[in-house]
C-alpha cells in the first residue's frame, strides 16, 4: 500500500487514526469503506485496491484502533464498539463523503455490523467476510457461548480469546513471533481446528515455539512488513478488542437486536474452522432482509487466498443495487 496515500484524522475522542484515502480512477462511482480485522491492519486490503479503483471507486481503509499507524492505548474501555463506530464516522465526516459500502473481514465484521445498528443511514450496504454480521453483543457471556458452540461443533472454537486475555500475552507472542504468525496463517486450514480453536492450544503451540510453512498467499514481503509492524509497535493495544468481549464492555455497550434492511452479502468460508459459517447463517437469514450469501473453498483470510473471486463477487453484489454514475 502506498504510504502517500495516507491521511491522519483526529476524531471526537481525541485519537489519532491512520487511512488509507484512495480516489476512483475514471467515472467515479461509491465509496467502499474497507475494516480490517486482528492482527492486521489497512495492508489486509492490498489485493483489493487497484481493482475497485480502476473499477471507478474510492476506496477508504482505515487502520482501526490498536494497529498499524493508528493510536494504541492500553485502556480497554477505549475499545467500546459503539465509540469506535463513531470513530470511523469521523473518519468518513473528514473525507466529506454521505452513504458509503462497508466491506469488513474478522473483527472488521464485527466492527461493520455496528456500524449498521448506529449508523444505517450512512451506508448502502454491508459486505461480511468470514465473520458475519453479528446483531447484539448485549447477551454475549463467554463461557455459556463456547459450552454452546462445543455441544454443536464437537469442539471449542474461541478458546484462544481466554489466552489473549491473559496478563503477559503480548510479551509472549512478540518473544516467539514467528509461532504465533505461522499459528495465524496456517497453510492447512484445518490446523485452526486442533491448534487455536480449543482451549490452551495456541498457547501451547506459541511456547512450544512451533512453525508451519507460509501458505502461498502470503508473500515473504507480507510476513516481514506484518512482523515488522508488530515488532515496531507492539500488539497489546490490538487485544483490546478481545478484551472487551470478555471483560463484559461490549455487552454492556451494545443495542439491542438489529434488523438490517439494507443489501447485505455474507462471504462464507468453508475451511474456517473457527469462524464456522454454520454459525453465523441462520442468524443472518433471520435479521439480514436482502442477504446475498458466497461461499469459498478457503480459510480464514479469504480477501487474500481468493481475491480475484472475491473481488468478483464483491463487484457482482455492488453492481446489483447501484447503478454507474
Amino acid at each position: 500500500m502506498d504510504r502517500s496515500l495516507y491521511k491522519t484524522v483526529i476524531t471526537k475522542r481525541d485519537l489519532k487514526y491512520s487511512y488509507a484515502s484512495i480516489p476512483a480512477e475514471g467515472t467515479p462511482r461509491d465509496t467502499l469503506l474497507f475494516v480490517h480485522g486482528f492482527p492486521s491492519t489497512s495492508y489486509d486490503w492490498r489485493n483489493q485496491v487497484d481493482f475497485f479503483r480502476k473499477a471507478g471507486f474510492a476506496l477508504i481503509i482505515p487502520d482501526l484502533l490498536g494497529s498499524g499507524e493508528t493510536d494504541k492505548p492500553r485502556d480497554t474501555e477505549l475499545f467500546r464498539p459503539s465509540a469506535m463506530a463513531a470513530d470511523v464516522i469521523d473518519i468518513l465526516d473528514a473525507e466529506n463523503v454521505g452513504e458509503v459500502i462497508a466491506i469488513g473481514h474478522d473483527w472488521g465484521s464485527i466492527l461493520t455490523s455496528r456500524l449498521a445498528s448506529y449508523y444505517p443511514g450512512r451506508f448502502k450496504g454491508f459486505a461480511f467476510f468470514a465473520v458475519g454480521y453479528s446483531p447484539s453483543a448485549a447477551e454475549f457471556e463467554y463461557e455459556a457461548a463456547m459450552a454452546l458452540i462445543k455441544q454443536y461443533i464437537g469442539y471449542e472454537t474461541y478458546g484462544y480469546w481466554h489466552f489473549f486475555c491473559e496478563d503477559g500475552t503480548a510479551k509472549v507472542i512478540e518473544e516467539h513471533l514467528d509461532s504465533f504468525l505461522s499459528a495465524l496463517y496456517p497453510l492447512d486450514p484445518a490446523t485452526w481446528k486442533t491448534d487455536m480453536g480449543p482451549r490452551g492450544t495456541l498457547k501451547a503451540w506459541i511456547l512450544n515455539d512451533r512453525k508451519a510453512p507460509w501458505p502461498s498467499y502470503l508473500k515473504e514481503e507480507d510476513v516481514k512488513y506484518i512482523s515488522d509492524l508488530i515488532k515496531r509497535y507492539g500488539i497489546d493495544s490490538s487485544l483490546n478488542w478481545y478484551r472487551t468481549y470478555l471483560s463484559g464492555i461490549a455487552a454492556a455497550d451494545d443495542k439491542a437486536n438489529q434488523t438490517i434492511t439494507k443489501p447485505v452479502l455474507f462471504g462464507a468460508c468453508q475451511k474456517d474452522y473457527v469462524c464456522i459459517p454454520v454459525l453465523s447463517v441462520p442468524t443472518m437469514q433471520k435479521v439480514c432482509t436482502n442477504l446475498t450469501i458466497k461461499d469459498y473453498d478457503t480459510g480464514h483470510w479469504v480477501q487474500l487466498e481468493a481475491s480475484d473471486k472475491v473481488n468478483a463477487d464483491l463487484l457482482e453484489w455492488i453492481n446489483g443495487f447501484t447503478e454507474k454514475a
